[in-house]
């Protein structure tokens, strides 16, 4: 997979682009907090399946995190410096 600003042969230009790549950061960061969050609770209520389940996606959320950023700086070196609203 291509860690670069934007995956070659899609369909999004840089006036449109393929992802939202702030809104995918500010969801995966959401998703991280709260996964992490109840997965300790659970741990700490005695509910350890449901508690590894939760700590799974939240580990899946933050590789997300860190593909979104790669993918972040690659935009900016390409783009040298425009900046970029939550829903682009």
């Amino acid at each position: 997979m291509p860690l670069g600003a934007q995956p070659r042969g899609r369909r999004g230009t840089v006036e449109e682009p393929y992802s939202p790549l702030n809104l995918r950061l500010a969801l995966a960061l959401f998703g991280m907090v709260v996964c992490a969050i109840l997965a300790a609770l659970l741990f700490r209520a005695g509910w350890t399946v449901p508690g590894w389940l939760l700590a799974a996606w939240s580990v899946a959320a933050a590789a997300d995190i860190v593909v979104i950023q790669l993918r972040r700086r690659a935009r900016a070196r390409d783009e040298a410096g425009r900046k970029h609203s939550l829903f682009e």
